[in-house]
């Protein structure tokens, strides 16, 4: 039973629709480790178990019927990140005052995660706002990372990455901007997947009445193997009700299956954001790999701008994007203070400021230059398959709870960084709209996981998870935690 846990929710539907095992027993199972084992971790925040064993017992019945239609996740149970809307639990978004707030319905990804029959019992933490590469807030605690108590797991989908890397829950969908589901995978050891923009659509993960869609913002799942990403991917893309008058998708799954002949290029670090050795050797370690198999592998391959001009609008149009949840005080403090900022001050404060308090026609100047390196990636990716980089500049880190994100700092290779400089490696690429998927590849010396960001072109949803797929069997694949591993 302990297996079963871990198991990829593949395997799991499989073995529901072989009747090895039942959906309300399964699900009794993972609501037994949440007791047993969250309390150390407090990734799961609110559940829902009376609906749960309910749909549970419906799909056992379903199943017992003759001809009845199964989705791909018949009876498997999981657990959404805290920001989607489920129907009678609380979206919080880690904010006091939003503590007694009810979803009177589900966002359209769990409305779609439903329908592809699976069964959402329970929500998982975050930080406040969305906004930390940590999951800590007022509302429910801290979450643990599963490797190491004393770390988070990551944010801001870190309650998903830790729940899954736990084996308490079946699957998990998250959302990211600033790689809050790359991040939090990365640190957890688990598979997650930032789709193309505006490929499934978030409606009803927004918080109190918003409707809009953010810039750059994406949503997309968290696993234990690569091929649930697609599974579940799959079961939400698409257009809203909306929108699906006018377009539908089609994503075309590559033709390839194995490393022979991929073009693969590889960026180790970067001296806007330096990467720790310790996450660069088993990303180095898998190029190597790739290479041996037949892959033509390059570690100078880029597309044509300059990274650090990329994080600079990255931080900006980033900031922009997210200046509508600033509470009025703040972005009045900011107003005040973006004329006294030099215009050679580009810190990471410096650009919060500035992009928070924009005007307009800032912001198409900084979104005409994204465009053009939109086009530049396009070029990359008619000569390469793929681009390899980190996620993070280390590993998990210790809790930091004090301080604002950008006066936290990490020893990288010996020497400080702020916590924000590593965002360049979530916004090289999530800027241009592009799908990235992370996928376990090794662990340090101090046994935490190292994750791998696999860059596709946009649109190249299904081949950012085919690789992912090819270094699972090949290569590399999910371990459980030892501590948890009973």
């Amino acid at each position: 039973m302990t297996d079963l846990a871990f198991s990829p929710a593949k395997r799991l539907a499989r073995l529901i629709r072989e009747k090895k095992i039942g959906c309300l027993e399964l699900l009794e199972h993972y609501l037994a480790r949440v007791a047993r084992h969250d309390p150390k971790l407090n990734s799961i925040v609110a559940t829902r178990p009376s609906a749960a064993r309910k749909a549970a017992r419906a799909a056992d019945a379903a199943l017992r019927k003759r001809g009845a239609k199964l989705g791909p996740l018949h009876g498997v149970p999981m657990t959404v990140k805290e920001s989607f809307d489920v129907a009678g639990l609380p979206t919080t978004w880690g904010l006091a005052e939003f503590k007694h707030h009810r979803a009177k319905t589900h966002a359209l990804a769990v409305e779609r995660l439903l329908a592809a029959g699976a069964n959402v019992f329970g929500k998982t933490n975050v930080p406040v706002m969305l906004a930390d590469w940590q999951s800590f807030n007022p509302v429910y605690g801290t979450t643990n990372n599963p490797w190491d108590l004393t770390r988070g797991p990551g944010g801001s989908s870190g309650g998903s990455a830790a729940a899954l890397a736990a084996g308490l829950t079946g699957l998990e969908y998250g959302s990211d901007i600033g790689a809050s589901i790359r991040n939090p995978a990365h640190y957890c050891g688990v598979y997650g997947h930032k789709p193309t923009y505006q490929i499934v659509s978030p409606r009803g993960q927004h918080l109190g009445d918003a409707v809009s869609v953010a810039d750059i913002t994406a949503i997309g799942p968290l696993a234990r193997s690569a091929d649930d990403l697609e599974i579940a991917l799959r079961a939400t893309a698409g257009p809203d009700p909306i929108d699906g008058t006018g377009w539908k998708l089609a994503l075309v799954s590559p033709k390839w299956n194995s490393a022979r002949g991929l073009r693969v290029a590889v960026m180790l670090t970067h001296p806007t954001a330096e990467v720790d050795a310790s996450v660069q050797a088993p990303i180095h370690a898998l190029a190597r790999f790739l290479a041996h198999k037949g892959a033509r592998v390059s570690e100078r391959a880029r597309p044509r701008f300059d990274p650090d001009e990329a994080h600079k609008v990255y931080i900006q149009l980033l900031r922009f994007a997210t200046s509508g949840r600033q509470p009025d005080e703040q972005y009045r403090r900011f107003e005040q203070q973006k004329n006294s900022i030099a215009a050679d001050d580009y810190s990471y404060y410096a650009q919060f400021v500035r992009g928070t308090t924009m005007a307009p026609r800032d912001w198409a100047r900084l979104n005409e230059r994204r465009h053009q390196m939109r086009l530049a990636w396009a070029d990359f990716f008619r000569d390469w398959d793929v681009l390899l980089c980190p996620t993070a500049a280390t590993a998990a880190f210790a809790h930091m709870q004090t301080g604002e994100r950008w006066e936290r700092m990490l020893s990288v290779n010996g020497r400080p960084q702020p916590t924000t400089t590593q965002m360049f490696w979530a916004g090289y690429s999530g800027m241009c709209f592009l799908p990235s998927t992370v996928a376990p590849v090794g662990l340090t010396k101090q046994g935490l996981p190292v994750g791998v960001q696999i860059v596709g072109p946009q649109y190249g949803d299904l081949a950012t998870i085919r690789f992912a797929q090819l270094i699972e069997r090949e290569y590399c694949a999910f371990v459980p935690p030892p501590a948890f591993a009973s």
